[in-house]
């Protein structure tokens, strides 16, 4: 039992080196690469970040409904990004234990004024790009004009990357809610 247990491992890892470097190959060296979404059934965080280093826009669990995986699509195909929630949920209680308290704003997001760093700080709460331009009382080209720019400046593919960002870099934490900061 042991032995088929581990050589099932194995061939799960292997799968999964598969689908990262599958990846890799595609996006790399593209004028106009591809958008890519990761489904998997492995729900682990070191895959996620790989996926994400990888290049991957998205990354679902195999139990995702048909429409969720439809609409999900649709969306990285418009040139947003997206995690499932339950990996989010759980990468932002795992992996964003600091407080901006204690942080020194980190030198990844010294290029940003102020103001691009209030948007990303939202942004990392979750609000989409209607909901950004209401709370700063700004129109919805600006905001996307400050998106695109914090995307540039970070070096970021897309906003998924800008969430982990701002989280890693302590400028959200966990439990922040949009307009506490």
């Amino acid at each position: 039992m042991q032995d088929r247990d581990e050589h099932q491992g194995e061939h799960r890892g292997q799968g999964v080196q598969h689908g990262l470097e599958a990846t890799r190959r595609i996006l790399t060296g593209a004028s106009d690469p591809p958008r890519v979404i990761i489904l998997t059934t492995f729900n682990l965080d070191d895959l996620v970040y790989a996926a994400l280093s990888a290049g991957a826009s998205g990354f679902l669990l195999k139990d995702v409904t048909p429409e969720h995986l439809v609409s999900a699509v649709r969306l990285v195909r418009s040139g947003d990004a997206l995690l499932a929630p339950t990996i989010t949920r759980r990468l932002v209680e795992r992996h964003a234990r600091r407080s901006p308290e204690t942080a020194a704003l980190p030198r990844d997001l010294a290029p940003l004024p102020p103001r691009e760093l209030e948007v990303l700080r939202l942004l990392a709460q979750g609000l989409s790009n209607t909901e950004l331009a209401a709370h700063l009382h700004l129109a919805e080209a600006t905001v996307k004009t400050h998106v695109a720019r914090i995307l540039a400046k970070l070096g970021l593919r897309d906003r998924v990357q800008a969430v982990v960002t701002a989280y890693e870099t302590g400028l959200v934490t966990p439990g922040t809610v949009a307009g506490s900061t």
